[in-house]
């Protein structure tokens, strides 16, 4: 029997071994870790503060492009994600930051920040979470949490005393250790679930 068949009759959680909430959990932490500050430096550093919509637009499509490699490498071999992954992150957070921000005027405020965070968020959720449709039960409710962690990514990095007044694409260290969490949990929740 080839492998194409037994893929096509086996449920996909059964060709990759379950991983512990734990597990699953710290995997998305250092993931968030790697992914969020080390993508957002790069769409920063070449697209510039983020004070229009030019910058809004490079930036958000270089760190939702490494945002969205760095969670593709993991997610193409526990759920058998596309790599259309990583060009659908990349354009929904340009979009996204750049609906966000120019809808706060390009503030650094916590509540500016929070907001602009929901629609880079949302936009994002919303790709991946149609990404996720055929590979994960959760797939509805991952779209809906993601505005609600990007604004607290963003409460969190402001809160941990980050000079936000640079118009970064993304939150930092702080935002991701919270976002990793709350996304791992998530990720485990619907792992346990059937994938």
């Amino acid at each position: 029997m080839s492998a194409t068949v037994i893929s096509s009759t086996v449920p996909r959680s059964e060709l990759s071994p379950r991983m512990s909430t734990l597990k699953i959990t710290f995997v998305w932490i250092g993931l968030s870790l790697v992914a969020f500050p080390l993508a957002g430096l790069v769409g920063w550093s070449i697209g510039g503060h983020v004070d229009g919509v030019g910058p809004a637009l490079l930036g958000g499509a270089l760190t939702g492009a490494g945002v969205g490699l760095v969670q593709w490498l993991f997610l193409k071999r526990d759920l058998g994600v596309s790599l259309l992954w990583i060009p659908a992150t990349a354009a929904a957070l340009a979009v996204g930051l750049t609906a966000g921000a120019a809808v706060v005027d390009y503030e650094t405020t916590a509540a500016s920040l929070a907001i602009m965070g929901a629609i880079s968020g949302g936009a994002v959720g919303v790709a991946q979470g149609l990404l996720l449709r055929d590979h994960f039960s959760l797939w509805h409710v991952w779209a809906l949490a993601m505005p609600a962690l990007w604004a607290l990514g963003w409460v969190v990095t402001n809160a941990g005393g980050i000079d936000v007044a640079n118009q970064f694409t993304v939150f930092g260290a702080y935002g991701s250790i919270v976002f990793g969490i709350l996304a791992g949990l998530l990720m485990a929740t619907g792992r346990r679930l059937g994938g």
